[in-house]
């Protein structure tokens, strides 16, 4: 398990499609409540793994995370009980999936 601002070793996966994004200057890696995530240039939260599950969580219009969960593509994203409404957990799906709701978020963010 990772610590506090460490990518969680548990979870490659999220690293492994997150990389080219990295890589190509898209984003910047960053900590987001104490978990490593992928942050826009101007500094605002993309994406992330939900430690627990290892889903991507994923920030996106209201309308496309409710069509994801509405679809069973994702479910509501509530730490705490709260709801984000504007995040949506990924369970399961491609990594191309996964990397296509990086690329929406990252138009989203930087909008």
């Amino acid at each position: 398990m990772a610590t506090r601002g460490e990518r969680d070793p548990a979870h490659p996966r999220f690293w492994d499609v997150a990389e080219p994004f990295l890589g190509a200057g898209r984003v910047d890696e960053g900590t987001m409540m104490g978990h490593q995530c992928l942050r826009a240039p101007g500094g605002g939260f993309v994406a992330t793994v939900q430690r627990g599950t290892g889903d991507l969580v994923v920030k996106l219009p209201k309308a496309r995370v409710a069509e994801l969960i509405e679809s069973g593509e994702g479910a509501a994203f509530a730490p705490a009980g709260k709801v984000f409404r504007e995040w949506v957990a990924v369970t399961g799906g491609s990594d191309e999936q996964w990397a296509e709701l990086i690329e929406e978020s990252i138009a989203f963010v930087g909008a």
